[in-house]
């Protein structure tokens, strides 16, 4: 009997985990300048940065590393 309601309980999560839209968090575009040039990132809620992402980056620079200075920009608007 514990067992089921577990897992009953543990179904009811997953379902309500995929209820959740990362464009209700959105902001507008942001864009951040580096070194190699602009990236244009979308970030998300203030509380967390897991989301933060780049829409955009300059020639030749990877997605890694404009996802990086966007997740970089997240955390400095964490930080004030």
């Amino acid at each position: 009997m514990h067992k089921m309601a577990l897992l009953t309980a543990l179904a009811g999560v997953a379902v309500l985990a995929g209820c959740i839209d990362p464009a209700d968090y959105e902001s507008a575009p942001v864009q951040v300048q580096t070194a190699q040039g602009v990236v244009t990132c979308q970030l998300y809620t203030e509380r967390q940065v897991t989301w933060d992402r780049a829409i955009s980056a300059p020639s030749g620079m990877s997605i890694q590393e404009a996802n990086s200075a966007c997740i970089a920009e997240g955390n400095r608007r964490l930080a004030q």
